[in-house]
């Protein structure tokens, strides 16, 4: 999961445009490290947690902002606004949201649904490019991984 966030890092660095990436699935999935994988192909060396009581933790980088949520925990969607949730969202930040379905109705639409299955040790991941932004990272991605 590391590896494949650092493909999706170097992918998201190569388009060069704010995304909303959705990561969906079970808890102990790997969302977390996946985003994990992210941060370290950005340079990030410390601790990468879930920020399931603060919600959102944001990163800071040269090009852009990388802004981690964890909705788990959110009563309700409405509670977002509370934490300004539209400021986060612009054409250099990166969010990438777990538990999404928490915050309906209050989130943009998602360029990139990642949706994570699996038992034991086995993962598989099913990528939904929703928009030409999340096509172009997917295309980068299937590049780099054949060169």
């Amino acid at each position: 999961m590391v590896a494949l966030g650092q493909q999706l890092g170097a992918a998201t660095q190569a388009i060069n445009t704010g995304l909303v990436i959705f990561l969906q699935g079970d808890l102990g999935m790997g969302k977390t490290t996946l985003v994990r994988g992210i941060m370290r192909y950005f340079g990030h060396l410390g601790a990468v947690k879930s920020p399931t009581y603060t919600l959102v933790e944001p990163y800071e980088f040269d090009q852009l902002q990388v802004n981690h949520f964890d909705l788990y925990r959110l009563g309700h969607a409405e509670e977002l606004e509370f934490l300004g949730i539209r400021d986060y969202f612009s054409a250099t930040a990166v969010n990438l949201i777990e538990w999404p379905d928490k915050g309906a109705g209050i989130l943009p639409l998602a360029d990139l649904i990642i949706t994570i299955t699996g038992a034991g040790p086995q993962r598989e991941l099913m990528c939904n490019a929703v928009s030409q932004k999340a096509q172009g990272l997917l295309a980068q991605m299937q590049e780099a991984s054949s060169v």
